[in-house]
């Protein structure tokens, strides 16, 4: 991540007003998933290697944070039955775990930073040409008006902002329907412009060949227009050689 991604977040996570925040709400994993065509998930990937964590906050380790983004994926995904395996990769970028005994003044809010990607499992065909990176909060409750780190535990909080980033990248998926095709057909991945591939165009005819000219004393084709040929030249006779 870089050094600008890194102030942007420490700025979000100590000044963000509550008019920013998403929703967190009850959760909606006991409902019928969204539809999302002929999607079922393959592996879940989840990398933690790299992430920065912002100077005022707790303390989660790599694994930590690839197991509760995991258990947040297998949980939101495993829900579909789909007919195609799809690949999911997760990287955990940055993140902000509001600490407890910060007065309530200044207290700041938990935040994550994730960047998604998702693969065709039997073309192993990537369907976005770059990673989606998401920023998400805890949301609003009474719980973390006054600062989360003052009334959920570390493991709480991680599991709050893995739902809401989790979700996010679902909302993003079923953007793409021509990635989860029900007819058979195979997914048809982003260009590097970010659009939808277009539908080849229909060929364009070949330009139909010059008419050719007929030989001498034959009917020209109707339709056609004949070019006489050119009258024969006289014959120059060439004198020989002169006799003694």
């Amino acid at each position: 991540m870089t050094g600008e991604l890194m102030l942007n977040l420490r700025h979000v996570a100590l000044v963000c007003g509550l008019g920013l925040l998403s929703a967190c709400g009850a959760s909606d994993l006991e409902e019928p998933p969204v539809p999302l065509g002929d999607f079922a998930l393959g592996l879940n990937i989840v990398v933690a290697d790299n992430v920065q964590k912002v100077p005022i906050s707790r303390e989660a380790s790599p694994d930590e944070w690839e197991e509760v983004m995991k258990a947040a994926v297998a949980a939101r995904f495993g829900r579909y039955q789909g007919g195609r395996l799809y690949n999911i990769g997760i990287s955990v970028d940055g993140y902000a775990l509001a600490p407890p005994g910060i007065p309530v003044v200044a207290a700041p809010k938990s935040v994550l930073v994730i960047t998604a990607n998702v693969w065709d499992d039997a073309t192993q065909t990537k369907l976005n040409p770059e990673g989606e990176q998401f920023t998400v909060f805890e949301g609003v409750s009474g719980e973390t008006v006054i600062g989360s780190g003052l009334t959920r535990s570390k493991r709480k909080q991680m599991e709050v902002l893995s739902y809401n980033a989790v979700k996010r990248v679902e909302d993003w998926l079923v953007r793409h329907p021509e990635w989860f095709p029900t007819d058979g057909s195979l997914p048809v991945p982003l260009p590097a412009d970010g659009e939808a591939a277009a539908v080849p165009a229909t060929a364009v005819a070949a330009p139909a060949a010059a008419p050719v000219a007929p030989a001498s004393g034959t009917t020209a084709a109707p339709g056609t227009v004949a070019v006489p040929l050119p009258p024969p030249q006289p014959v120059v006779p060439i004198p020989g050689p002169s006799l003694p």
